[in-house]
């Protein structure tokens, strides 16, 4: 083995201080996924929760304690189908210097995977295992009858999320507050 074959994300980071290393071995990329896309996905999707609860009948029917779980039980789902959905994404597509560079396919990826997770979810739950059940307000998708509102948070809040967490980076690394 050459003596700077090092395995470990350290010997990665000290030989490619310029990040580019592959993502995997890159302090940038965890630290990007874990300190700022992930805290910000789970912050986004607990403020979503609370909005779309009245497009479902738990809204109505359930008391305060079933409606507080369903919002903190679905937000920590949330989070870890779009961390999940994010990590398959860089696998096939991440290259090296991301989260810097090569942002089009990991978050088009990710997105879809979220959609693609939550419109048969939606269907299995609304339909097969009547897990819960749409308010008559939920606008619905043909042709499952995924509902809206679940659909434009996975098309709406990755993106979104991605977009800030690369803002928050760019604005710790220069020290600006634009």
């Amino acid at each position: 083995m050459r003596p700077d074959a090092g395995t470990g994300l350290e010997a990665s980071a000290a030989r490619d201080p310029g990040g580019n290393a592959l993502w995997h071995q890159s302090r940038a990329a965890w630290r990007f996924v874990l300190t700022r896309f992930v805290p910000l996905l789970a912050a986004t999707n607990l403020a979503w929760e609370i909005f779309q609860l009245p497009f479902y009948t738990l809204w109505q029917e359930g008391t305060p304690r079933s409606r507080l779980f369903a919002i903190l039980h679905c937000t920590a789902g949330d989070a870890m189908i779009g961390t999940a959905a994010l990590l398959v994404s860089v696998i096939l597509f991440g290259r090296r210097g991301w989260p810097r560079s090569g942002h089009g396919r990991v978050l088009g990826t990710a997105t879809l995977v979220g959609v693609g997770y939550t419109v048969l979810s939606e269907w299995v739950n609304t339909e097969v295992t009547m897990g819960w059940a749409y308010a008559e307000s939920m606008l619905r998708v043909p042709p499952l009858g995924t509902g809206v509102a679940p659909l434009l948070q996975w098309i709406i809040v990755p993106p979104l999320v991605y977009a800030l967490a690369h803002a928050l980076g760019h604005t710790r690394r220069t020290g600006s507050k634009s």
